[in-house]
C-alpha cells in the first residue's frame, strides 16, 4: 500500500489518515485531524532547528482538536508491535488528561480508527469562549 515501506507505526498511522480522508463525509471534523511531527530521526542541525521551533519530545502523534463527550479534544499516540510509551510520552499523556483532553495509546491503525469513530459519535462539548 505504501510502496516498499516496512509495516510499522508509520504505515499504521498513514492508514489512519487514509481512513480519515475517506470518512470526512460521515465526520467532517476529520478534516482537522493532524500529525504532530515530533518523532523521527534527524541530524543534529535539523534537530536543533526543530527544537527552536517548539518541537517537544513525547507529544502524541495525532491530534483532533474537536471537543466531544466532555473532552477538550482527542490525542492519539500510535504504537506498533511491542513498542511501549516512553517516559516523555507518559508525562505528556498525564498532562493532557489533566487539562481535559482524551488521550489514547493505540496499537495499530484499526484501534485508532475505532477510537476516532467512537469519539466523534459523542455529543459535541460546548466550551466557554475565551477573551474579547
Amino acid at each position: 500500500m505504501y510502496g516498499n515501506l516496512k509495516r510499522g507505526e508509520d504505515t499504521e498511522q498513514m492508514g489512519v489518515i487514509d481512513w480519515a480522508n475517506w470518512n470526512t463525509g460521515r465526520f467532517p471534523e476529520l478534516k482537522m485531524l493532524f500529525h504532530v511531527p515530533n518523532g523521527g530521526k534527524r541530524n543534529a542541525a535539523e534537530a536543533a532547528r526543530f527544537k527552536a521551533m517548539g518541537v517537544k519530545a513525547g507529544v502524541p502523534d495525532l491530534c483532533l482538536p474537536c471537543p466531544r463527550g466532555g473532552f477538550a479534544g482527542l490525542y492519539i499516540e500510535m504504537k506498533y508491535g511491542k513498542n511501549k510509551t516512553t517516559d516523555n510520552q507518559n508525562e505528556w499523556i498525564r498532562f493532557l488528561k489533566s487539562e481535559g483532553y482524551k488521550v489514547e495509546v493505540c496499537w495499530g491503525g484499526a484501534a485508532a480508527t475505532q477510537i476516532l469513530e467512537e469519539y466523534l459519535q459523542q455529543e459535541r462539548t460546548i466550551l466557554a469562549a475565551g477573551g474579547k
